[in-house]
């Protein structure tokens, strides 16, 4: 790699895929070691870029970063890495890289940096809650000792103890390394979205949930040109379908996914309780990946695992998988009557 990182904020459009960590069975025993399905790592990788997801971004929370070992990270990171590689060598994919510490990130980002991976989805250190200040300077410091590698901020308030403040995006604007945002939260459209945006001033992308990319691209259509979204491992169509809906500007048939999209997300926890979604979100992110059988994620890892869901909790996934395939369908249909007409 050269001295400047290979992408810049133009890069970041269309979807974003967050696919899992892909478990072997018996994963969830905590005396468990090599846990990682290296094989389906590999197809999962292959099939979303197959499918047309224009960029990856793995390990935050789903990925299941705060369960894996240090050798098992390593083993997804270069599996998933070489998988790209072999496709397209310029394919935006970014591994996560958050630890507790910044010398920790480092060294990981260090193992990515010798792999030749061209970025980082980077969330900040947590065990305190970060003020403002340090928030700043532990982008920046990671920022100079890795110039060429671009940097997605991973940006979850619950995993992270609140919101990213708007000087400190300001702040992140201002280094090149950083091009995009994972932002936080099904709620987030409203003023401090709008402050953020004039914050970044167009340098850094402010990423929403699928879920509501359409509402942030009916207001702000020049500065939300991409989504990030989970749900693309359920089967990625019902989103890649808003992603061209939006960019050849049929903006009814953009409507309409994204009210379909909403609609099958209702059972799910996450549209009905944040903060108690929170406390289940790698097991249940989990089982409706392995519900929808597009990929084979596998058990949940210890201390986050499967048995610790309410069996209510549990229903609604299956009755949110039971909709999105109901969605894929009705996707499937139009797009086979537009092509005929």
């Amino acid at each position: 790699m050269g001295k400047l990182p290979k992408f810049t904020v133009a890069d970041i459009k269309g979807v974003q895929g967050y696919p899992p960590t892909p478990a072997k069975e018996g994963a969830d025993d905590p005396r468990a070691r090599d846990t990682v399905d290296l094989d389906e790592t590999a197809r999962m990788i292959r099939q979303l870029i197959a499918d047309g997801v224009d960029s990856i971004a793995t390990n935050g929370t789903l990925g299941e970063m705060a369960t894996l070992t240090l050798d098992e990270w390593k083993a997804f990171a270069a599996t998933a890495w070489e998988t790209a590689r072999s496709i397209n060598p310029d394919y935006p994919l970014f591994i996560g890289a958050t630890t507790l510490n910044t010398r920790d990130t480092l060294e990981r980002m260090r193992f990515l940096h010798d792999l030749g991976v061209p970025g980082v989805l980077l969330g900040r250190p947590m065990w305190s809650e970060m003020t403002a200040q340090g928030m700043i300077r532990f982008y920046r410091d990671v920022a100079e000792t890795f110039p060429d590698m671009n940097i997605i901020v991973y940006d979850n308030t619950a995993a992270f103890r609140g919101v990213i403040p708007t000087p400190v995006y300001a702040a992140l604007a201002e280094i090149p390394q950083v091009i995009a945002v994972k932002y936080a939260g099904g709620a987030a459209i409203g003023f401090r979205y709008h402050h953020d945006l004039q914050a970044v001033r167009g340098k850094v992308r402010l990423m929403l949930i699928e879920t509501i990319w359409f509402l942030a691209y009916s207001l702000y259509p020049e500065e939300s040109p991409a989504c990030w979204s989970s749900t693309v491992a359920c089967g990625p169509w019902p989103v890649l379908y808003l992603r061209d809906a939006i960019q050849s500007g049929r903006l009814e048939e953009a409507r309409w996914v994204s009210e379909r999209i909403l609609w099958a997300h209702e059972p799910f926890l996450v549209s009905q309780d944040f903060t108690e979604f929170a406390r289940y979100n790698t097991p249940l992110e989990k089982m409706r990946f392995n519900a929808a059988g597009y990929i084979k994620a596998g058990p949940s890892r210890p201390p986050y695992t499967f048995d610790i869901v309410p069996e209510k909790y549990v229903e609604g996934v299956r009755e949110h998988v039971r909709r999105w395939q109901q969605v894929i369908e009705e996707v499937r249909q139009r797009t086979a009557a537009r092509a005929a007409s």
